[in-house]
């Protein structure tokens, strides 16, 4: 998944890149990734996307044709030693993979020669955002299902590019879901794959019952019947009479795609039961997303597992976030934006979490108040991560924070309609060089 050619960034990236090169501006500068304000009916995120980003930092570099392109677009020959001796040679802190954040905090923090930490920005910047608007979407399914409904990724067809099918299953994983549809993500993240059949499949055979026969003898250890082809309750007795016939009761389960899925679950849970296939599952999918999930516990519905897919694999209703890259120091001296709505805080940061996820925006070099924890760890530095990476190893530590932040998330936070977002408090310290800082600019002395 991730890439390292350099040319992945924002043309004007390229510009202040080789400007800041030209006049020889080698001093660090430090720019903080975070979110400004969450969307609509998401009262948290969940950190995601710092794999990507620190494999693509390391792997930085401008190779010849690169730099051909470059040289056609009209950048000096100067210009182009500079780009193809760039690596990056910075550190990175970041809040780890799962770990559950709010608006203003920083997810990650780039130190680096400017021209380095510049043109870090529009790669970050893309993984972070779609991955931790997966992740967070995926964590409500979680929470809408609760204990009563196991989930999995479906999304993959319908995802906005190979890449972020992917991501898609990755993020899911990291919030609990028990595996995915996407054979390659299993396989490259250790995950479980999972499917059962298309209509498509039932529809090739002369009756849905050969079909059901045809594929439990073929599979009888996934075997998942799809049930609402043609009659849904038909479809059920049909299945059942397979599963009674091949004696798949203690590992069989049907699949409703369509209609009042409550409603259906419930008459096809009947109809087992009659049979004598209680322990048979019943599985739900078609367009769900945490709203219905949440609908099918309220209503009680006896359905086993779900089926995520479109709407998790595109953040349907909040496919973006509003997540910026700004610089918050240049040379040792704290800068700051003073825009009308966009105004940042200056310095390089520490988020200090107290216990139920109150947190402390803080300065990078203040001690912890009491009673609290830092969430930015350093993760890269000299350009080189400090740890070495392990797709399954990552993702199992992701999904440990998840679990224990999850845990402690207060219930007006995490509820799925009308959130209450929590937001960090600021340190007197913060507070007080934002004010030397932003007072300093007012009256224009910026030396």
């Amino acid at each position: 998944m991730p890439v390292g050619r350099a040319l992945l960034t924002d043309f004007y990236e390229l510009n202040m890149a080789v400007s800041y090169l030209r006049r020889s501006m080698e001093a660090p500068a430090t720019f903080s990734l975070f979110v400004r304000d969450l969307p609509p009916q998401r009262g948290f995120l969940v950190a995601a996307g710092l794999e990507d980003c620190l494999h693509w930092l390391e792997e930085l570099a401008f190779d010849q044709d690169d730099l051909d392109y470059l040289e056609r677009l009209g950048f000096r020959s100067a210009d182009l030693d500079a780009l193809g001796a760039l690596r990056f040679s910075g550190e990175v802190w970041a809040v780890p993979e799962g770990r559950i954040v709010f608006a203003g905090e920083p997810i990650l923090e780039v130190t680096a020669p400017i021209a380095e930490a510049q043109l870090a920005e529009t790669f970050l910047l893309n993984r972070v955002t779609f991955q931790t608007a997966l992740a967070s979407k995926a964590a409500r399914c979680r929470i809408a299902a609760g204990d009563a409904i196991d989930l999995v990724e479906f999304g993959f067809r319908r995802t906005q590019g190979v890449d972020a099918g992917l991501a898609a299953a990755r993020s899911s994983s990291m919030v609990g879901f028990s595996g995915t549809s996407n054979v390659e993500a299993a396989r490259h993240f250790g995950l479980e794959p999972v499917g059962t059949m298309a209509h498509s499949y039932v529809e090739s055979f002369p009756t849905e019952r050969e079909a059901f026969a045809a594929f439990a003898s073929d599979f009888p250890d996934r075997a998942v019947f799809l049930v609402d082809t043609y009659d849904t309750l038909a479809g059920v007795a049909h299945a059942a009479q397979v599963i009674v016939e091949l004696g798949l009761e203690d590992r069989a389960g049907i699949r409703i795609d369509s209609g009042d899925l409550a409603d259906m679950a419930t008459a096809a849970r009947a109809r087992l039961d009659q049979a004598g296939l209680a322990h048979v599952r019943i599985f739900v999918s078609g367009g769900l997303d945490e709203f219905d999930l949440a609908a099918l516990v309220a209503a009680r519905a006896p359905v086993d597992a779900a089926g995520i897919g479109t709407r998790l694999g595109v953040s349907a209703d909040a496919p973006y976030l509003d997540s910026v890259y700004k610089l918050v120091s240049y040379d040792g001296q704290p800068v700051l934006k003073l825009s009308e709505g966009k105004e940042t805080l200056p310095g390089a940061k520490q988020v200090f979490r107290a216990e139920g996820l109150r947190d402390v925006l803080g300065r990078r070099e203040e001690p912890a108040p009491p009673g609290t924890v830092a969430l930015l760890e350093p993760v890269m530095t000299g350009g080189k991560r400090m740890r070495p990476s392990g797709a399954h190893a990552d993702l199992a530590a992701a999904r440990s924070r998840f679990e224990t932040d999850l845990r402690a998330l207060p219930e007006p936070t995490r509820a799925i309609a009308g959130p209450r977002p929590l937001s960090p408090a600021l340190s007197p310290a913060l507070e007080a060089l934002t004010s030397q800082v932003r007072s300093r600019h007012r009256s224009g002395d910026s030396s």
